[in-house]
């Protein structure tokens, strides 16, 4: 069976587009050791559309987005403008690694 490599996490919190939500939803996949073809199995949707989500592809609903995202534990927040720098600085300081 193929292994799977972890992918690291985009470095910005903001998903200003498809191929950023994309390389989330496959960074918590493969950090979680699966397959594709195993997490959409479990997941409950067809391995093209998980494909499509990944590879930042326009055109899938956001109902099987926000389907996926919440299958593999990923979480989506909306921030008006004015918060969004804030809460970056606050986001990169919970994910650095301890000093």
């Amino acid at each position: 069976m193929k292994r799977v490599i972890p992918t690291a996490f985009p470095a910005d919190p903001c998903l200003d587009n498809p191929a950023t939500l994309g390389a989330a939803i496959r960074a918590a996949r493969t950090q979680a050791g699966m397959r594709q073809v195993d997490a959409a199995l479990s997941i409950g949707v067809a391995l093209q559309t998980l494909i499509d989500i990944e590879t930042g592809q326009p055109g899938v609903s956001i109902g099987k987005i926000l389907q996926v995202a919440q299958g593999l534990g990923v979480s989506l927040f909306v921030l008006p403008p004015s918060q969004r720098d804030n809460a970056r600085r606050r986001l990169a300081d919970l994910t650095q690694p301890p000093l």
